[in-house]
């Protein structure tokens, strides 16, 4: 009786973990977080109700982040957006002593450099959101729309190349994602492969 007792107990307890870090998936809740932001700002996912959400994986050392960003193309993008009420969160999920890894001001002045146009620049050091969200590369970007749900996960475009010059005439999937939730549209393309660098976690 004394070792039933005890397996219910594990099976309840390990249940409940399970329910906790359900990870992301597509057309269900985007899971709830709370990160610090460069400028030291607690940023919580719950807080965006009613606002549509970009989160977009980050790491300065990859040269395909440098990519978007060399051409503008990232920031072109945060712009337009945030300029339509959508949140736009630069996620940094590299670990301490890993390629990409920044303290809060550090990361503060390299997105004021390349001037980013992003909401925030938020610190997940421990990678724990990252994992939750299932993030593979940088970049790597989620569509979450006014009702926080998860409409899109994956590559910002489908040129998987490392070179600049090859964003024009790629087909956008982050900004064909986004159109359509703001405009009250079902998202067409809600998956595609992730291309990049690994994001760099512990």
């Amino acid at each position: 009786m004394k070792l039933f007792s005890i397996v219910l107990r594990t099976f309840v307890i390990s249940g409940v973990a399970s329910l906790v870090c359900t990870a992301a998936a597509i057309n269900e809740k985007a899971p709830d977080f709370s990160l610090a932001s460069a400028e030291g700002k607690t940023w919580k996912l719950s807080d965006q109700k009613g606002k549509v959400v970009v989160l977009e994986w980050f790491n300065a050392g990859c040269p395909f982040v440098k990519k978007h960003y060399d051409s503008q193309n990232m920031q072109a993008l945060q712009k337009e957006y945030t300029a339509k009420g959508v949140v736009w969160l630069t996620m940094l999920s590299s670990a301490p002593g890993k390629q990409g890894y920044a303290t809060g001001p550090e990361l503060k002045k390299i997105l004021t450099s390349w001037n980013a146009q992003s909401s925030a620049g938020l610190l997940d050091p421990e990678g724990k959101v990252g994992k939750l969200y299932g993030a593979k590369t940088t970049p790597h970007l989620f569509v979450i729309n006014k009702e926080g749900v998860l409409v899109y996960e994956g590559a910002i475009d489908d040129n998987a190349s490392a070179d600049p010059a090859t964003v024009k005439g790629a087909k956008n999937y982050v900004r064909l994602a986004v159109d359509a939730v703001l405009a009250g549209q079902s998202v067409k393309e809600s998956f595609s492969k992730p291309y990049g660098c690994s994001v760099k976690y512990p």
